[in-house]
């Protein structure tokens, strides 16, 4: 159950600073582009820990597998999305804020990849449902959060190429 707790924990601790990072950014000039899609995250993430604890705490009597090589890998996930969040600072955000003018961030896994944070992501509603042997959410989550960046890396990429500050 702490298990549990800490990650919706550290879930809401993200929001919060996106929260002040937006503030941040649209207090320097930034704009957030492409909104409506938004809420589709907050429904994935939502459904997604009451779907874990459904198939975990009340169909599985709340019994965790405590698999070494997926507790290595749920840490390994976690330092590379404090990582991911760490390279890009004031400018990490769950929405879409763009500062016209800025550059693209180029340190950290940003230097090897465009959007590190949407393959921990995946991984991550793939590990952590297996860790609560919740098999059915291990499978449906990382397929939908997918169907979701079939939206969200387009409008992001408009975004930050800057093609939507024209219009």
């Amino acid at each position: 159950m702490l298990l549990y707790f800490f990650i919706i924990f550290q879930r809401l601790t993200e929001l919060i600073i996106a929260k002040q990072n937006k503030k941040w950014m649209l207090h320097r000039g930034g704009i957030e582009i492409e909104s409506r899609h938004y809420p589709l995250f907050i429904w994935l993430h939502s459904l997604f820990f009451l779907s874990l604890f459904v198939e975990w705490y009340v169909i599985k009597d709340g019994q965790l597998w405590f698999s070494p090589y997926l507790i290595g890998i749920f840490i390994m996930l976690q330092f590379l999305r404090v990582w991911s969040i760490l390279s890009l600072g004031r400018r990490w955000n769950t929405r879409i804020v763009v500062i016209p003018g800025d550059s693209r961030i180029s340190r950290g896994p940003y230097r090897y990849i465009k959007h590190p944070n949407y393959i921990i992501v995946f991984f991550e509603l793939l590990v952590i449902p297996l860790l609560f042997q919740a098999f059915v959410t291990a499978l449906l989550f990382p397929l939908l959060h997918l169907l979701v960046l079939t939206v969200r890396l387009p409008a992001e990429e408009r975004a930050l190429s800057g093609e939507l500050l024209d219009r």
